[in-house]
């Protein structure tokens, strides 16, 4: 099943009873409102997360994707008890976006062997206020990971300064510009944690929002960045049949609505 919905539309069209409203906290319900679900069948479901939202749970305690989604579930299917729900991959937490979670061990197994042999096309955007030379080009850089920092450092080459990086590819090319606004479109050929934000800061065009990796001013919202995944395009699992998951760009801000009608025309 796919098209975009709300999960207060479906909460508000099944008319749960109180009792049932009562037993989820008002976090749970609050967020249930904004999550959107892009794509569900039998053995997958896709949502467009919002940034600032984790996937997967931290030492933060925060409410976190996999929480709403499983939540969701237990609406929508009436499932007591714990429900699977497996993590396929992640984007980071300031990131919107495209994300798929397996509903059966055996779209999870399947989903996380395509994922390593990169038979899995990505599509990202990015916003940033430096314009890309060339305006279209492939990046390889090798990334280490300083875990105390939670940060990835990108280099040129490997050397014995940076033991251990692994290599990291994407092709990048500019969709648009509009007043000193630059949107790229991003295929990630690896998926290293950070590879994004780490090698166009490296490229010396850093993501718009992003002070981790370089740029020189923060989102106005204090927690996101100018960083979409926009689609993923696989082979389904099980049916074998070609899936395309799309979410769309951000709604409520204005720089990226810019973008969305440039891409529409």
């Amino acid at each position: 099943m796919e098209g975009i919905f709300t999960v207060w539309d479906f909460i508000s069209a099944k008319k749960c009873s109180t009792f049932v409203i009562a037993i989820y906290n008002f976090q749970f319900m609050t967020d249930l409102r904004h999550l959107s679900v892009i794509y569900e069948d039998n053995h997958l479901i896709a949502v467009n997360k919002p940034s600032g939202l984790l996937v997967h749970g931290d030492e933060t305690g925060d409410v976190t994707l996999v929480d709403l989604v499983k939540q969701y579930i237990r609406i929508r299917y009436e499932k007591p008890g714990d429900v699977f729900l497996g993590t396929i991959h992640r984007i980071d937490r300031p990131t919107s976006g495209t994300v798929v979670f397996a509903r059966t061990s055996k779209a999870l197994e399947r989903m996380n062997k395509m994922f390593a042999e990169q038979k899995v096309a990505k599509t990202y955007f990015a916003i940033t206020r430096t314009r890309p030379n060339p305006i279209n080009g492939h990046l390889k850089h090798w990334l280490l990971k300083e875990a105390d920092k939670n940060i990835t450092k990108a280099y040129d080459a490997p050397s014995n300064r940076n033991r251990g990086a692994k290599i990291a590819e994407l092709d990048y090319e500019l969709a648009g510009d509009i007043d000193h606004y630059y949107l790229l479109k991003i295929n990630p050929h690896t998926g290293r944690q950070h590879q994004i934000r780490a090698q166009l800061q490296k490229a010396g065009f850093p993501i718009l929002g992003d002070l981790k990796y370089g740029s020189d001013r923060p989102h106005y919202d204090g927690k996101s960045i100018y960083l979409h995944c926009y689609s993923l395009d696989f082979v389904h699992p099980v049916t074998k049949l070609p899936v395309s998951i799309e979410s769309p760009l951000p709604e409520d801000d204005r720089v990226w609505q810019m973008f969305s009608q440039l891409l529409e025309e």
